[in-house]
């Protein structure tokens, strides 16, 4: 959830930026796991989206979470924009996509517990308002007009910037939903070699939850249409970031790559001041425009790095962002795929080992053919559904060695929750090709049937 960061003093030394992010370093077994995802809301009678206001709204989600299930509300002025509870968050989307982002938690079978108890909660509230939440990578039927705006600041200063930067950050912001999982690290050089796996490996992840095949109510030609958008949004701050498999990467570079990312704003006394454009080295000169001789804080810097949308990023952990947002088991299995490849040291160097195989250019190729094709992918002599195989052997093995049991110790490990992710490489079918085949069968072209199916 992108909230305004809070603490830190004045940044007086360009090292405090690189030490900021160290501080993220933690011991193995203080490592913890991080979900959130995204889904859509819409009115049972109309279909439509929620807007923010009204009886059938996202506010109203919001107050009656907040009622009847003790979350506390965050607000924007006097508006409430999301909830907080135990170490967890609600919050909201430019175009009303309702977020969870989880509570750092030990191991999968709570993280799956967690999703499971909020989409219990946010069930209860929309069934008694009349109104329902879909898990997809894109808004299937709705144009961009029809969208609601959600009343943060952020947002409107996004929105104003997107059209000048590239061709889809508005269908990015209003009609997309993702689900992700952040990681810890253990030190500097465990968090370059996480982020490259990371990075390299993040189109096997597009292509087994692609999820997104439709726009404006037809088929888009994509199995991932929202990994299509993200190539075409701002190439200053997203992408698959080849300068992190260069010789001396580390904090040092995370720090230079951010500081040359345009800034969107600062948040000041409650306000986003528009900084559209403007430089962070700047700042830190006490030059910035908008501000002119301030200097700025942590604080200020942990902001901006919300604003760096790159495939797989760095603040004080690591965050993976290649997935469309989806069913169930999906929101479960994209942690168990992650914390397997990358919490067990075997598992990790194992896929190193596969991701140092892949180029830059291989690299870059199978992003689009996962965004395309899904698992039929390929690039050069990478296929993705044969990296897919791979890959999930790797992440079951890293989750046995885990060892974590749940359930009571029923179950000896996490492995279960990557059974989602085991059936689509054993029959090659997404969750992009389940919808498309729904479509042009039994639904016989009428998308508006994916609501009663789909729905949570």
């Amino acid at each position: 959830m992108s909230i305004p960061q809070t603490g830190g003093g004045p940044i007086e030394d360009i090292s405090q930026l690189a030490e900021y992010l160290a501080e993220g370093c933690k011991p193995k077994e203080d490592w913890r796991i991080g979900t959130e995802h995204e889904k859509f809301g819409y009115c049972h009678e109309t279909l439509n989206p929620l807007p923010y206001d009204g009886p059938r709204s996202i506010k109203a989600m919001l107050e009656g979470l907040r009622d009847r299930f003790g979350w506390a509300p965050v607000l924007e002025g006097d508006k409430i924009i999301g909830l907080e509870k135990d170490g967890a968050n609600v919050s909201l989307e430019p175009g009303g996509q309702l977020e969870l982002s989880g509570a750092p938690l030990e191991t999968i079978h709570q993280t799956c517990d967690e999703v499971n108890q909020h989409l219990r909660e946010v069930r209860s509230v929309a069934d008694d308002i009349g109104v329902g939440f879909i898990g997809l990578g894109a808004a299937p039927i709705w144009s961009h007009e029809q969208m609601p705006v959600m009343p943060k600041g952020r947002y409107a200063l996004m929105t104003d910037y997107m059209d000048r930067v590239g061709t889809m950050g508005k269908t990015m912001m209003y009609r997309t939903c993702t689900v992700q999982v952040n990681l810890d690290f253990s030190s500097e050089a465990d968090m370059v070699q996480k982020l490259r796996v990371a990075l390299a490996l993040q189109p096997v992840a597009t292509a087994l939850f692609a999820n997104s095949p439709f726009l404006d109510g037809k088929p888009n030609g994509h199995k991932s249409w929202r990994a299509r958008v993200w190539r075409d949004l701002d190439a200053a701050r997203t992408g698959m970031l080849p300068f992190v498999f260069e010789d001396g990467f580390g904090f040092e570079a995370w720090v230079d790559y951010a500081l040359d990312v345009p800034m969107y704003f600062v948040y000041r006394d409650g306000k986003y001041i528009n900084a559209l454009g403007q430089s962070f080295r700047d700042f830190l000169q006490g030059k910035l425009p908008a501000l002119p001789g301030e200097i700025p804080t942590l604080s200020d810097f942990a902001d901006h790095l919300t604003t760096i949308f790159p495939e797989a990023r760095v603040k004080k952990f690591i965050e993976m962002r290649g997935a469309d947002g989806g069913p169930w088991r999906r929101l479960c299995a994209l942690p168990a795929f992650w914390v397997g490849l990358t919490y067990d040291q075997t598992a990790l160097d194992a896929a190193w080992d596969l991701a140092k195989k892949l180029d830059a250019e291989t690299r870059d190729a199978l992003r689009i053919a996962a965004s395309v094709d899904g698992l039929h992918g390929s690039a050069g002599r990478f296929k993705l559904h044969d990296l897919a195989r791979e890959v999930v052997d790797i992440a079951e093995a890293g989750l046995k060695a885990r060892a974590c049991p749940g359930a009571g110790g029923m179950l000896p490990d996490e492995t279960h929750f990557l059974n989602a992710l085991k059936e689509s490489i054993e029959t090659g079918q997404i969750p992009a090709d389940e919808l498309l085949a729904r479509y042009h069968g039994d639904w016989q072209g009428d998308l508006t049937r994916i609501y009663a199916d789909y729905s949570y």
